[in-house]
């Protein structure tokens, strides 16, 4: 027992710590993002934190080309079966290119859906059409770069994650401050910088691709005919996560929907708060997709033993990392606030900010478990349990941020999001419990 105890954390570390490093540089760029358009003015902060909402809004909806493709592809590969896993990847990567191409043809109404489900300010409509109508030509690359990933990581492989999300931040995070800062391109800076730099983590990332597994290609004996058919499976799982993400990310637009109604400051505290959350969630998602590959990989081999240890010590490593991230952000939190609000005059919006900070602090102790459990569920594939807790979660949500008194403000918003956490995480669990692999359909 011991023994296996040492393979599964050999197996999380090698996982799980590169996926950390690239994901915590992820939200690096909207906040380096948010801290330029912050040096400007307001108002282009508020662009940019709603233009990125927007793509949070369609890309989240996408993640099933990331989640699935794991899943699907670490199974195949826990049976040996190369033809299965690398059908997966040329079937994945058809049909995010067939949507990406959709996302450019029908831009203007997605943006005026997106737009209006924000309920910004008017005034802020143009700055955010600027920033939405550069960065959808990046379409094509970012659902591709999904799939590839994902892929990735189904295959064991989270190095090369690593390599690709780090080449990409780097040139996104140079190229917005040369755009911005030297350019004076404003809002379309960082909009292009985000473009080079997915194009450009592409072609590295089809480079490696190419240069690893090519023989796996050849020996799977690929034809259209082979990619196009039989995608019963695949559609079947991303249908369910992308219901699943549709309800999740619909929790974030309508937190900044009730933010800009009760107030402009509500709403730049929330933007910025959204940053601390991104951090929080991007490094326990290390965690996560680790359980998405271990977990797939030890259900394909019918491990149930190994899948057990997979789950049990995910989470216990995702606890201490959410330990973690409390202490600093108890002890940082107002010092990093202020570094995006340097156009705050008087400090009017940091002093609007100190009445809510407990709440920020204690997210990830709140919120760890559920992307742990979200990680788990994409490993069984057990997608339809997956979406009906995303379901409820979304319910609860909705109900408890109308029924708590709206005398509390932006705590009754808050108080709903932890709910919505706490409730994913315990309705994932439950399941889990009492079904266990049954929940697989």
């Amino acid at each position: 027992m011991k023994l296996s105890i040492q393979k599964i954390n050999r197996e999380i570390g090698a996982l799980a710590l590169p996926n950390v490093i690239s994901n915590v540089s992820t939200p690096l760029i909207s906040s380096v993002d948010t801290f330029l358009m912050g040096e400007i003015s307001p108002v282009t902060l508020a662009a940019v934190g709603v233009g990125s909402m927007v793509f949070n809004f369609l890309y989240w909806n996408m993640g099933f080309l990331r989640m699935g493709t794991t899943g699907l592809t670490a199974q195949a590969f826990g049976r040996k079966d190369a033809a299965a896993f690398t059908q997966v990847l040329f079937k994945a990567g058809a049909l995010g290119l067939a949507i990406s191409l959709l996302f450019i043809i029908l831009q203007k109404p997605l943006f005026d859906l997106a737009y209006w489900a924000m309920a910004s300010n008017s005034l802020e409509v143009t700055e955010v059409w600027k920033y939405f109508s550069i960065r959808i030509v990046a379409a094509p690359a970012s659902l591709l770069l999904m799939v590839m990933l994902g892929w990735l990581f189904g295959m064991q492989n989270a190095r090369y994650p690593l390599f690709v999300t780090i080449f990409i931040n780097s040139i996104n995070i140079l190229a917005s401050f040369y755009l911005v800062r030297h350019l004076g391109y404003g809002v379309s800076g960082v909009a292009w910088g985000t473009v080079l730099a997915q194009y450009a983590g592409l072609g590295l990332c089809v480079l490696l691709i190419w240069m690893k597994y090519t023989g796996y290609f050849k020996q799977a004996k690929l034809t259209w005919k082979s990619i196009t058919q039989n995608m019963g499976r695949l559609l079947h799982v991303n249908s369910d996560i992308f219901i699943r993400t549709l309800f999740l990310s619909t929790v974030y637009v309508l937190i900044i929907r009730f933010s800009d109604g009760v107030g402009e400051h509500i709403l730049a505290v929330n933007i910025v708060f959204m940053q601390f959350l991104h951090w929080m969630s991007y490094a326990i998602d290390g965690f996560a997709y680790a359980a998405e590959s271990l977990v797939g990989i030890y259900k394909g081999a019918n491990n149930d033993n190994f899948i057990k240890l997979s789950i049990r010590w995910n989470l216990i490593w995702g606890l201490l990392f959410a330990i973690l991230f409390t202490i600093v952000y108890a002890i940082f939190a107002e010092d990093i606030f202020t570094l995006f609000m340097e156009s705050d005059p008087g400090g009017i919006v940091l002093n609007v900010a100190q009445e809510y900070m407990t709440w920020i602090v204690f997210v990830p102790l709140v919120g760890f478990a559920c992307y742990i459990w979200d990680g788990i569920f994409v490993g069984l594939t057990a997608s339809s349990a997956m979406r009906n807790s995303m379901i409820i979660a979304f319910v609860i949500f909705l109900v408890s941020y109308y029924v708590l008194p709206s005398s509390w403000s932006n705590h009754r918003l808050w108080a709903a999001f932890y709910l919505f956490l706490i409730s994913r995480a315990l309705f994932q669990y439950l399941l889990y419990r009492k079904y266990g692999w049954q929940l697989i359909k």
